[in-house]
């Protein structure tokens, strides 16, 4: 069982059936979602950015922790059952333990980008019309918003 799993095991959970929108995008910050079962795509700006079934996945942790809207709509294509953590910001640093389950998912989906971005660059160095690759890039790596509430 995933270790967010267990710290959140004593909180509600909603389910959805398939087809069934868990966030929308452009949607107000509400509750952090944790998959217990099923399966998901998320949208970004109508296009599918992945396809989640691993028990333990989060859902809004962008928006919690950004202080913004939802980036994505989660949808769920089988019927799915989530954890809710209705007070998310408060959830998080009250527990260390899920604090970095959630930094760890989100280094791994940094990561992730910035290796796809890489190899695209290898891939077609030498063309004009990606010099945006390079502006991506060192966007990623020297930019660092001020976090919200600080």
């Amino acid at each position: 069982m995933s270790t967010i799993l267990k710290l959140v095991g004593n909180h509600s959970v909603e389910s959805f059936e398939a087809g069934g929108v868990v966030i929308e995008q452009g949607g107000v910050s509400g509750p952090l979602f944790v998959l217990i079962h099923g399966e998901v795509e998320v949208l970004r700006d109508n296009v599918r950015v992945a396809k989640i079934s691993e028990p333990g996945a989060v859902f809004g942790e962008m928006s919690v922790l950004l202080g913004k809207s939802h980036t994505a709509t989660v949808r769920a294509l089988k019927p799915s059952s989530f954890t809710l953590i209705e007070n998310p910001r408060q959830f998080l640093e009250s527990s260390a333990e899920a604090s970095l389950y959630v930094a760890g998912l989100l280094a791994a989906r940094l990561n992730a980008l910035n290796q796809y971005l890489v190899d695209v660059k290898q891939q077609y160095e030498g063309h004009d019309h990606l010099d945006m690759v390079d502006e991506v890039l060192d966007t990623l790596m020297h930019h660092h918003p001020r976090p919200p509430g600080r």
